[in-house]
């Protein structure tokens, strides 16, 4: 005892240097006294001593699972939260995976564009799950993607056999296209052009009313912690911009006379939300504007073509944005009645392309931004023989069709993030078309980078094409123009020109997802009316065979002549 006490002792007093040599020596001899060691001065302390872990574990990192159910635009998401992504769920300390809340994944009933039939109910969708019926007539399974099938799979239980068929998302298009078609479901995201949206319920992502609460096609994915936030949705509504795009408008003759007894609104009011419904709608009026314009008288022997200026309220009554003038009669009145009209446009505040007030004025396009979409409209007038009608330098009238000029063009607003819709004035013929040089030009300007080709001039609706990333109609027919018949060099009277298309294109976040066709009947010499089911079965079918899509159905056999009741679209 009395050693450890003089060693404690010269540890506590030994100058510094000679402690710092005999360190060790000393701890070793005071280890033996069972005595802690003291290695300075004591100095009296209240701290409480900090406590030790007792686990020898390391934390575990921070590590994400994404399940097989995710789509592919939702996963890129989580990649780039910088989360590292494990293989398995129990490795992980977030997953993502289908959920009751959190992101709100829209999906679409897709078909190949040309597909007759518009939509499906709930129901038959069911049906189509349960493997109790098909789709198609064939028999084709559903085509999607193993992510989307495992998605839908967590909320409507297994598939029957046969009824699903997986598919890479790169070889949709070319499964769903060979004949015969296929239908799919994909996410919101992956439409493009060559499908065919089909209703579910009425309901469609790419329409502007679209309502989701009322739609089957969605799934829920939710992130089991907040390591980084999730998009609200892959479809804002915000984003969305649809332009609505007719044929020939020429309020004269006939359609003028019954708009003068029937009212001047009449020639739209069964068609009215088509067209007031769109963000941007489209109208080529091919006539100007001319106070002194003689009434009008039906017939079609006039050629000298004008309209009363109060027929402008048609035009607003039916929500027209912008007005095309690449037609051949805008110079049927002189050069003042061109002037007047352009002013007209002006003071209601209705922007005008295809012509003008002079050759520079007619050649300039019209740059819109709609919802986030910026969208171009130029167009010209193609017609080799009508150099008559064309603005000049001094002269008002409709440009002409310098392909070199709008190459640069549409390449010019392209590289500005324009998405080009082009429209033409140009040859015409009496059958499906396309006419006379219809493909030189239509085809030069969707190889110089528009995004939609459309020909305005047609009265007899012609064929569609997709060339490369364009979608070209080279005529949607008529839309308030008197053609209820049309009589033939050979004397005999067609009525094919009663027939019309309007094209509803749409546009998502700088992106064109494609068309609807809308189909209406021309009746009264006046007022198009949305076609009925029989009638527009026969008028795709047709136009999707000329196109050179599907074979051309057997003529149907006659049925017993019936009258239609006019369907009647409520006005807002």
């Amino acid at each position: 005892m009395y050693k450890c006490e003089a060693l404690r002792f010269v540890l506590f007093f030994w100058k510094p240097m000679q402690k710092l040599s005999l360190f060790l020596v000393l701890t070793f001899l005071l280890a033996a006294c069972g005595t802690p060691v003291v290695t300075q001065a004591p100095v009296a302390s209240t701290a409480v001593p900090t406590a030790q872990p007792t686990s020898t574990l390391l934390p575990v990192a921070e590590a994400l699972w994404v399940s097989p159910s995710v789509p592919d635009d939702l996963r890129e998401t989580a990649k780039l939260s910088g989360l590292p992504i494990v293989a398995s769920p129990e490795a992980a300390t977030q997953k993502l995976d289908v959920a009751d809340s959190g992101s709100l994944w829209i999906y679409a009933l897709v078909a190949p564009f040309p597909t007759v039939m518009d939509g499906v109910t709930s129901a038959e969708l069911n049906s189509i799950w349960q493997g109790a019926s098909t789709l198609t007539s064939n028999g084709q399974p559903l085509l999607m993607a193993e992510s989307t099938l495992r998605a839908l799979t967590a909320i409507w239980g297994e598939p029957a056999s046969g009824a699903v068929r997986t598919v890479a998302s790169e070889q949709f298009l070319d499964e769903a296209w060979t004949q015969p078609f296929s239908p799919a479901i994909i996410p919101f995201e992956d439409i493009q052009p060559k499908w065919k949206v089909l209703t579910v319920d009425g309901q469609s992502p790419i329409h502007k009313e679209f309502d989701a609460s009322l739609y089957p096609l969605k799934v829920t994915f939710g992130l089991t912690g907040s390591a980084f936030e999730l998009p609200a949705s892959n479809r804002d509504e915000s984003k969305l911009a649809t332009v609505v795009m007719t044929g020939v408008t020429a309020m004269v003759r006939a359609t003028a006379f019954t708009m003068e007894t029937k009212g001047v609104t009449r020639p739209g009011e069964l068609i009215h939300d088509w067209l007031a419904n769109a963000d941007v709608t489209h109208i080529s009026n091919e006539v100007p504007f001319d106070p002194t314009c003689p009434p009008p008288q039906p017939g079609h022997k006039n050629f000298i073509l004008c309209s009363d200026p109060k027929y402008l309220e048609l035009l607003q009554y039916v929500g027209t944005d912008i007005v095309e003038l690449t037609g051949d009669h805008f110079a049927d009145r002189g050069t003042q009645a061109m002037r007047d009209t352009l002013e007209m446009y002006k003071q209601n505040n209705i922007p005008y392309y295809g012509g003008g007030a002079n050759e520079e004025e007619a050649r300039q396009p019209v740059l819109m931004e709609v919802n986030g979409n910026k969208i171009a409209f130029m167009g010209c007038n193609g017609k080799i023989s009508y150099d008559f009608v064309k603005a000049t330098d001094i002269k008002p009238g409709a440009a002409d069709c310098d392909y070199e000029f709008f190459t640069q063009q549409i390449q010019d607003v392209t590289a500005q993030g324009y998405m080009v819709i082009f429209t033409f004035q140009h040859e015409e013929c009496y059958h499906y078309g396309p006419c006379y040089k219809h493909d030189e030009g239509f085809h030069a300007v969707a190889d110089a980078g528009a995004t939609i080709v459309s020909g305005s001039q047609a009265h007899y609706p012609h064929l569609m094409e997709f060339r490369g990333d364009a979608f070209i109609h080279f005529g949607l027919g008529n839309l308030f123009f008197d053609q209820m018949t049309y009589e033939m060099p050979d004397g005999s009277v067609i009525d094919e020109t009663r027939r019309e298309f309007i094209d509803r294109h749409v546009f998502y976040d700088g992106k064109y997802l494609g068309t609807e066709l809308l189909t209406a009947m021309l009746e009264d010499f006046s007022r198009p009316r949305p076609m009925n089911e029989r009638e527009r079965t026969q008028f795709l079918s047709e136009y999707f065979a000329y196109s050179g899509w599907v074979e051309l159905a057997p003529t149907p056999v006659p049925q017993p002549t019936v009258t239609l009741t006019p369907i009647v679209l409520p006005t807002p």
